[in-house]
């Protein structure tokens, strides 16, 4: 089963994000900042972290940086609402620093639950024969 981390410093928008991931019957987990995520993936790691961009104690793009840098693998949904540089603006920097997929607030759960699907999915399995040739039919 996809375990997801939640991470935004807002409790309604966190409830809201991890009520609606484990209705779609993934495993979640939260945290309110990008300190306590880092520890609990540390502890636990996760398949996809969702990470609000501006929060106190470690903000996300910083905590997008330290995951990048620690765990090249995981999955990284960034979302934003606002702040100085308007939630445009964080968002590019949050693709810049390696988010796979970014959201402005308030969210379409729809695409953000596409968007999951999309990154939860295993990576095709590429076919290959030692000899190089294309595997015959049946019966041939």
């Amino acid at each position: 089963m996809t375990r997801i981390l939640i991470v935004d410093d807002d409790y309604l928008v966190r409830d809201m994000l991890a009520r609606l991931m484990r209705r779609a019957r993934y495993e979640v987990d939260t945290a309110e900042d990008g300190s306590r995520a880092l520890s609990l993936h540390r502890d636990n790691p996760f398949d996809l972290v969702i990470t609000d961009i501006l929060m106190p104690e470690k903000e996300g793009l910083e905590t997008i940086t330290e995951f990048r840098k620690s765990f090249p693998r995981v999955k990284i949904i960034a979302i934003s609402g606002g702040g100085r540089l308007g939630p445009v603006g964080y968002l590019k920097m949050a693709a810049l620093l390696g988010a796979d997929r970014t959201f402005s607030k308030p969210v379409d759960t729809a695409q953000l639950l596409g968007a999951v699907e999309e990154l939860a999915a295993p990576p095709p399995l590429k076919s290959t024969s030692a000899s190089g040739s294309t595997p015959a039919s049946p019966g041939q």
